[in-house]
């Protein structure tokens, strides 16, 4: 039942300065803590971790002794039972630890301190050009970094996500050529912020991490599609509740179909990419053709894939939600109609929670996931007490 190492695919690196919680290595531990993650403020009782998790009451009560004496988890008073003695209840201590999420765009960076729980502790923002090269960009990377950690310098910090645009290779940490930024290529990324951070770091694309961290918001809540329009547009999919990344980690390139021959140039050097079109209808300050042409784009994602749900987010959208989520629902629908690909049930779309923050929040999700197993379906708190 036990393992040496956290249950997710792709470890953060050891550096000087992260955190190493023997504790937390282990998978069991892991799949407690995503339990009591998932319970909340309301907590849960021990027999309910040990029918939940298939563990034996004994291992768990050995588990839950060691998250209380690390501080992980606390006693959160006692729930009435069927029979016998009242359950006690325990609940994990969001402010235990903490993850920073960072979020490196082409003109901004956002960094977030975030606790157990994905809430923002602390978030800042600073203009950055992306194109100015990697010293000014570490450097603005470890200012950020640095701000957040000052306002709760009492705070455990066990890592540093980071999102920036791909194309990139998240199991190696390793950037391709950047859309309009090819010095980018090659560069390891990842290597160089744990060496100026001093803590372990995972680096995604700033799609995926803003999925990923959606995601969790969303426990079993299937698939769906997170298309991103700021700076540039990209998608990020979650597929059976998991981000799909795609073999060679390139998936979620949405922003570079083609959807007009000979159209508009676009930063990758192709022509008439959605990218390009939609980027086109904002500046000429058109955010209703912007949204139809989105629309188009979502409707091939949800032909091609099926998915649930589309969430809209970005600050381009965030500048005008309600015209973008009624632009792309109308222009999904009728594409799905004309294509009878809809059938009776229409597909949600809706602006993605988290606001400016969720590519940031996401990042430090990617951090979070090392220590949570997630649980299998979704648990209600406020169920009757065993």
């Amino acid at each position: 039942m036990s393992s040496e190492n956290p249950p997710h695919s792709d470890p953060a690196p050891t550096t000087p300065g992260g955190a190493n919680l023997p504790l937390l290595r282990g998978h069991n531990a892991a799949v407690l803590l995503g339990l009591l993650r998932a319970a909340g403020e309301g907590g849960v009782s021990r027999l309910e971790l040990a029918e939940r998790s298939g563990l034996t009451p004994q291992a768990v009560s050995k588990i839950t002794a060691r998250l209380r004496e690390d501080g992980l988890a606390t006693e959160a008073g006692r729930r009435a039972s069927t029979g016998g003695k009242p359950r006690t209840v325990l609940r994990l201590v969001p402010g235990a630890r903490h993850a920073i999420g960072l979020h490196l765009d082409r003109d901004e960076s956002v960094a977030v301190l975030a606790d157990l729980a994905g809430q923002p502790v602390a978030v800042r923002r600073a203009p950055l050009d992306l194109g100015a090269g990697a010293h000014e960009v570490l450097a603005a990377a470890a200012d950020r970094v640095a701000e957040v950690r000052a306002a709760a310098p009492e705070a455990q910090v066990i890592g540093a996500g980071v999102a920036c645009p791909g194309p990139l290779d998240h199991r190696t940490g390793v950037l391709h050529r950047v859309t309009g930024l090819p010095q980018w290529d090659g560069y390891p990324l990842r290597e160089a912020l744990a060496e100026r951070l001093g803590l372990p770091v995972v680096l995604d694309k700033d799609t995926n991490a803003a999925a990923h961290g959606l995601a969790q918001h969303a426990r079993g809540a299937g698939s769906f599609g997170y298309l991103h329009l700021g700076t540039g547009l990209g998608a990020g999919l979650v597929l059976d509740g998991a981000v799909h990344r795609g073999a060679r980690t390139g998936a979620g390139e949405f922003g570079h179909q083609v959807v007009q021959l000979d159209g508009p140039p676009c930063g990758c050097g192709k022509r008439g990419c959605i990218e390009a079109l939609c980027l086109a209808a904002v500046a000429a300050g058109d955010p209703a053709e912007a949204a139809r042409v989105l629309g188009v784009g979502a409707a091939n994602l949800v032909e091609l894939l099926d998915v649930d749900r589309v969430l809209l987010g970005g600050r381009t959208v965030l500048a005008d939600p309600d015209t973008y989520v009624r632009g792309v629902a109308a222009s999904l629908d009728g594409q799905l109609r004309a294509h009878g690909a809809g059938g009776a049930r229409a597909v949600p779309v809706v602006a993605a929670p988290g606001g400016p923050h969720a590519v940031a929040l996401g990042a430090a999700h990617l951090v979070l996931a090392s220590l949570f197993a997630a649980p299998h379906g979704p648990f209600t708190a406020a169920g009757p007490a065993r």
